[in-house]
């Protein structure tokens, strides 16, 4: 049985260090990528294993940009937690530099969702599982 996932969005609040972090509130492992616009192009990088019940930081310090992007998959159930921004991602452990032509340079076109962090220095994802579907924010 397939479930529909959803991703639930918020700002950290209070003294908490600034980072990107994405914390599984779901009943699987999850394995999750990012992407973002670096100093000359755009980044991803993947793969953070995250296992439920636990929260990982995926970029330490304060936020340089407002938009992040971030495609994840349920390891144990199946499902995914994606967009309409394609990026480009591989299987194994990569971080690949530039967005366009991925298939063409022996990488996947995975359609990553958009964070938007309203330019705050700290941000927290959560996934959680939802049977409405869709991707949602707070």
């Amino acid at each position: 049985m397939v479930t529909t996932l959803t991703a639930f969005l918020a700002a950290t609040a209070g003294t908490a260090l600034a980072d990107l972090r994405l914390c599984n509130k779901t009943s699987s492992r999850v394995g999750v990528a990012i992407g973002y616009k670096g100093a000359d192009d755009w980044q991803t990088e993947g793969w953070w294993n995250i296992d439920p019940g636990v929260c990982e930081t995926l970029l330490a310090g304060a936020l340089s940009a407002r938009y992040y992007y971030i495609y994840a998959v349920d390891y144990d159930r199946g499902g995914e937690w994606g967009g309409k921004a394609f990026m480009c991602t591989r299987d194994k452990e990569f971080t690949i530099t530039s967005v366009g032509d991925c298939v063409a340079r022996g990488f996947q076109r995975t359609g990553f969702f958009e964070v938007d962090t309203g330019e705050q220095a700290s941000w927290t994802v959560q996934l959680t599982e939802q049977t409405s579907g869709g991707v949602d924010s707070q």
